[in-house]
Order: C-alpha cells, then structure tokens, then sequence
C-alpha cells in the first residue's frame, strides 16, 4: 500500500490497486463521524466507440448509453431497491454521469460496511431485461425533456453542440429520447463488460474508517 502526505494541509491518502486491477484510495479522518464512499468507472458519454476487449469487434453505441448504464446499476434482480436499502442504514445515496466518468455514492454515519456491500452489490451484479429498459426508457425520456426546457441546460448543450463540431462531447449527456430508445440489454451488457472492469474503475473512501479493516473487506 502506498501512502502520499501532505503536512501542509495535514492529510494522509492510502492507495492500493488490487490483483484484479481496482484502484483503492482511502482518506482517514478522524474529526468526523461520517463515511464517504464512492465508486467510479472511466466511462461517460463521449465513449461512443470502442474496441471490445475480448472480440477486438470495433463497436458503436447510441449516445447516452453510459447515463442509462448508471440508471440500470440500481436495478437488482431480487427485487430490492437499494436506495430503500440505504436509507433504512441512515444512509443517503446517488450515482452520476459526466462526458469521461460515472460515479456511485453513499454516505453516513453507521452501518458502514453493510452500505459498502450493497454499493458492490450494485455495481458487480448488472441485471439488464427488455422489460426493465423499457420502463427506464420513460423515466429518462422525461429527465431528457426536463432538461431541454432548463434555459442553462440548453444553452450549455447548444454550446457544445457548436463547439465540438467532430466529437461526441457535443451531444448530451442524457442522449436523445430517439438514441435511448435503441438500446437493448445486448448493448448495455456489452458496455458493462468493457467499461465496468476493475482495471478501468477506483473506489475512494473517506471518513472515520480504519484503513487495514476496509482495504480487507474490499479485496474479501
């Protein structure tokens, strides 16, 4: 485990990349009772286009692919919803997708390491069905719309959309009500494959954590 110092701002960041490629950085701190965690993946809504690592099959995917994936991450197949799993821990949580990386989110002040769990167990057990894309569809379709009538949102995309003329940063993050309804399970599990790999993801933690107790538990 390496451990980088800073004295003039007095913290400590320790940071290990596990066998399976994961990078873990963990912050202790000891002045609060709160933990912090977050989970992200190097996959956002400009990655449009990629190689597939085990095919080598060059791939194109409909925009906003990356924002529906971190959608369908909360979707467990028995049924649970894990924000209710949160919340009866004391705990709150969200998730969010930018051009170059998706983020999951908890924090609270006990039951740390039942929330890390579910916060694994999201991200490490995709469940993906015609019937669940579908009904996501609706929700998002709606944020989409929701957005456009936002004058900042418009604005900001507009400028994009002159700025970037030959890359994908122009598009909106969310895609557009006609991209998402083209995608399939098949898409989001080939997504899923490329870019949630723990070579391409990190985990960082802060709070009040024992740093040896939660470096095991992630690599258990």
């Amino acid at each position: 485990m390496k451990l980088i110092e800073s004295l003039k701002i007095k913290e400590k960041v320790y940071i290990e990349k596990l066998e399976n490629g994961l990078t873990v950085m963990l912050i202790p701190k000891n002045t609060t009772n709160k933990k912090y965690a977050i989970w992200g993946t190097h996959f956002g809504s400009i990655d449009n286009h990629f190689i597939m690592p085990n095919t080598k099959e060059e791939v194109y995917v409909p925009d906003g692919v990356a924002h529906f994936l971190e959608h369908k991450m909360f979707e467990m197949e028995n049924g649970e919803d894990p924000m209710t799993l949160y919340s009866n821990n004391g705990a709150s949580s969200n998730a969010y997708t930018t051009s170059n990386v998706t983020r999951y989110y908890f924090t609270g002040a006990t039951h740390f390491y039942e929330n890390l769990q579910i916060l694994f167990d999201c991200i490490t057990n995709p469940y993906f069905t015609e019937e669940n894309i579908k009904k996501e569809q609706g929700i998002i379709t709606q944020e989409i719309n929701s957005g456009l009538d936002d004058p900042d949102q418009a604005i900001y995309y507009l400028a994009n959309k002159n700025l970037f003329i030959d890359h994908p940063h122009q598009y909106m993050i969310a895609g557009t009500v006609d991209s998402i309804s083209k995608l399939t399970p098949e898409i989001l599990y080939d997504c899923y494959n490329t870019f949630y790999h723990p070579s391409n993801m990190y985990v960082v933690i802060t709070g009040n954590v024992d740093v040896k107790k939660t470096i095991n538990f992630i690599k258990k």
